[in-house]
């Protein structure tokens, strides 16, 4: 019984450690396919409530489901990444949190992503 318990959370912490690295900027290929929708689909509702609320909330839509990929995956394995490799993995995913965030806020400035008032705009 014991041992079926220990599977059984191993089998979670894999499901929850594989989420948070698709969620954190660790997986950086992956970021146009889940980390901007999700961003753009948090963003759409501030667009609404008023035009100048969508570029910051695009931005705090991204960050955060990176700190939740970051939150998931301390979760699931701290005990199994040492010390010298945590650090590593930290400074080379806020340089590359912050290059997203930068190719986001050009993409909204030029227009490519649009927000909920732009995109009601073009369907008129």
């Amino acid at each position: 019984m014991q041992q079926m318990r220990v599977m059984k959370s191993h089998y979670y912490a894999g499901i929850v450690a594989v989420i948070g690295y698709l969620l954190s900027p660790l997986s950086w290929w992956n970021d146009l396919f889940v980390n901007v929708p999700l961003a753009y689909l948090f963003a759409l509702p501030f667009s609404l409530l008023h035009e100048r609320l969508y570029l910051p909330a695009f931005v705090l839509g991204y960050w955060l489901s990176n700190l939740m990929g970051f939150i998931l995956l301390h979760r699931a394995g701290t005990t199994l990444i040492r010390e010298q490799q945590r650090s590593a993995l930290w400074k080379n995913s806020i340089v590359i949190t912050l290059l997203y965030t930068f190719l986001i806020v050009i993409l909204v400035w030029l227009g490519v992503l649009p927000s909920a008032n732009e995109l009601a705009g073009y369907m008129k």
